[in-house]
This record gives structure tokens, sequence and C-alpha cells, in this order.
């Protein structure tokens, strides 16, 4: 087991580029399998997410190779593949894309239910209502999602709650549907519009996203490409207020700035300069944050996956902040850690009242999901002192050589293994 060791407290400065998109990433290798050429993928970033989908689509047959640069082929050469191994779909929650991607290609899927970050109730019942509106029989047993179609057909589908994976999900077994495919009230998330990009690459035939109606007219086929992943947003907006928590100056290269603005918004509001230029952004800090008010929603509001390194940025501004969690349920749980920093944090229901103290102090802490490693990071390098962080597999899922990229900006980071400690759930203990 290894953790990431931090000394907190130096400015970073320089500049940095970013990676290709994780959450494009995770539904755009699953996507591939729907080709009957060969397709290459470019920019995808080195994560734990994407060599686990290599392995799974490895393990049912595909014959692919992966490049330490970030680009994977895929030789779609063989007609039928095994089912996806359940030890391996458990590991992530975007593996639930196969069921699309073989429902549309075969007709029928067996996926075992995902896994992924413990940040709240997590169903697929809009993937499922998608699925049988276009003819499919789906059925869940013993951990099992089982569908089943003789045809698809084009439907008119409403979702009833904005779903990123449920949209990307019924995009993924329409386009081979007979007949026109609507989606309402679909989610509008960059990464849902680079799918749709690759799978018109392909050969689809995919019209409005972006915005919420997607229509989607099935083709009999689809053909090779090469396509190039989007630069990950949550990736630079974690390198934008990582800049701004330790008053640094950062020019952060590969976004696409448009993507960043709900971020930029609150990073401004709290005090940061902010400079923008075709395809980079630089973000400058120099004195104490100015206490803000943020409240996370659906594409273009303030993304999710970003709310928890905002929390430790805002536990030492001045004044009193309240962050409003709307996605998930669930997605509080690094409070605790930055409480051991010495953060004066009060979560109530779905908020969380921030009090900004003078500083944080280095600790012990863990990284409870993802994003909530990212958050201790965040706290980690603006803190007085050591800090350790433990659980980083959570990390490595979605930032690439995470340490290597913070030691270019001048933070001391490192990554070591863990000797002589015992870790518990909640706690680290020292012998």
């Amino acid at each position: 087991m290894k953790k990431l060791v931090i000394k907190g407290g130096n400015p970073l400065k320089g500049k940095i580029r970013v990676s290709g998109a994780k959450n494009a990433a995770v539904a755009v290798i699953p996507a591939a399998l729907l080709a009957e050429g060969d397709v290459i993928i470019e920019n995808l970033p080195m994560i734990k997410d994407v060599y686990n989908y290599c392995h799974i689509l490895n393990k049912m047959g595909v014959n692919l190779e992966i490049s330490e640069t970030g680009t994977v082929t895929l030789f779609n050469g063989k007609k039928n593949l095994s089912e996806p191994p359940c030890d391996l779909v458990k590991k992530f929650r975007a593996s639930y894309y196969l069921l699309g991607v073989l429902l549309a290609k075969y007709g029928e899927a067996q996926v075992t239910l995902p896994g992924g970050c413990d940040i709240g109730s997590r169903p697929i019942d809009q993937h499922i209502k998608g699925f049988e509106a276009m003819g499919a029989h789906v059925e869940i047993e013993h951990g099992l999602v089982k569908a089943k179609a003789e045809k698809l057909v084009g439907a008119q589908i409403y979702l009833d709650v904005v779903s990123v994976g449920a949209t990307i999900n019924i995009m993924l077994a329409a386009v081979r549907a007979q007949g026109t495919t609507v989606i309402e009230n679909a989610a509008k998330e960059p990464h849902i519009v680079d799918v749709a990009n690759f799978l018109n690459a392909m050969g689809a035939n995919v019209k409005g996203a972006g915005t919420d109606v997607i229509k989607i007219r099935g083709v009999d086929k689809l053909h090779g490409c090469t396509h190039t992943v989007i630069p990950d947003q949550i990736e630079a907006g974690t390198f934008m207020i990582s800049a701004a928590a330790t008053g640094g100056d950062v020019l952060i290269e590969n976004v696409i700035t448009k993507h960043l603005d709900p971020i930029t918004a609150k990073l401004i509001e709290a005090g940061a300069q902010i400079e923008e230029n075709g395809d980079y952004i630089r973000v400058s800090f120099k004195r104490r944050p100015k206490a803000v008010n943020v409240k996370t929603l659906p594409y273009p509001g303030f993304p999710t996956d970003l709310q928890q390194p905002m929390t430790a940025f805002l536990s030492t501004a001045e004044g009193t902040s309240i962050i409003t969690e709307t996605i998930w349920e669930n997605r509080f749980k690094h409070v605790d850690e930055l409480k051991r920093m010495g953060a004066k944090i009060k979560v109530e229901g779905r908020s969380a009242v921030i009090e900004g103290v003078e500083s944080l102090s280095g600790a012990s802490v863990q990284a409870t999901d993802l994003r909530g490693g990212a958050a201790m990071i965040v706290a980690g390098l603006m803190a007085e002192g050591r800090t350790d962080i433990y659980d980083i597999y959570h990390i490595d899922r979605g930032y690439q050589y995470i340490e290597e990229k913070y030691k270019q900006l001048g933070a001391n980071i490192s990554r070591v293994e863990v000797e002589k400690e015992t870790y518990y759930l909640d706690k680290v203990v020292c012998k």
C-alpha cells in the first residue's frame, strides 16, 4: 500500500498540461466495439479506469494495443466476445456502458452491476427505461443486469432526471437501432458531445449533443476511425483550484476554456486573477480568498466533481461559505478529513457551512473517494506541515501521474510505501 506525503506551504508556479478527459475516455473505449473496423483513440489519460477498461475488453477477447503516450488501438476482428468479467466490472462505475454497446452489437448483454465511488444512491433505472423503450427486455438477477432484444427500435425517451450515464448508454444502444431515437431532458456535459462526435466519426447519425434533446437515427453498421479525446475539465479545474489555494501562479495548457466557465466565475468571485487565451488558462492569487457560495448543478452549472476540492479551498476563506450539493447526497465524506486538519465545517443535509480559518495543519487523512482524494491534495498543499494521504488508489482512478504534475509546479509531494503503520477505516494510528 502506498500513500502521498505532502509538505505544504509552497505556492504553485509554472505551467502544466491537462490530460484527456476521464469521463469521455471510459465511454469512448467501450463504444469502439460498435465499429466493424479498427479504431484508434488518442489523448487517453493513463489512469486506472482506462487500464481497467482495456483489461476488461482484453478478457472479453478484444485484441488491442495501449501505449504510454495515451493511444489505444482496438482491432475489431472477432465476431463473438465473451461476457465482461464481473470482478473487473465491479471496480468502477462506467463499466455499465457495456450494456448499451453489447445490446446494440449482439442484441443481448449480461453485465454485473457496476462499482465506483460511494457518493450516494446511483441507480441505473433511467438506463433500463431507455433500453426498454427501444424494445429490450431487462431484468436484474443475483447482481447481474440482463438485457435482450430481438430488434432495437427507435423511441421517444424522456429522462426523469438529468443523467449523464443514462444519456450516453441510450446513445450507444440507439446508434444501431431501427429508426430514430429521441432523448429528451438529456445531459449536456462536454464528454457527451465528445462521445457523440466519436460515434459520428464511425458513421453514426447523432444530432443535438450538448443540448437537452438528442436525436439518433440508427444505422446498419459503423466503421473504424481515429478519435482524439477532449481535455479533462475536472483535472483542469483541480489545478485551477490548487493554484488559487496556494496563492500561486499557474498556466494550465490543453484546456477548452468554455468548459471551465463555472469554475472560473467562482474563483474570480473569491479573488483570483484569471487570464484566458485559446487553449490555456492562467490562474494567480495574491491574497486570502473571500468566502463564496457554491451550488452544484448539471452542466453548464458548477460540476459536482469539483465540489470537494472547492470545499478544501474555501476552508481558509475570509468569512462563511455555503456549498450546496444537489447531485449526490453522500458527497461530504471528505469533510471529516478536512476537520482533522483544522477546518471548521458543519454539514446540514445537502449543504456544508464553512467558517474560514486562518490556515490548515498537516495531518494523516484518507482519500474517501476519487474527488475527495483531490480535495485532500488541495488541503495538503495549503496546510502548514506534513500531510499523509491514504487510500490513494481512489485518486489514481482519475488523475494521471498526479504527484509528478504537482512536482512540476514546485509542490513538495511524493508517493511512498506505507511502513510500520496500521490503517483503520476511519483513522490512521502510527505504532
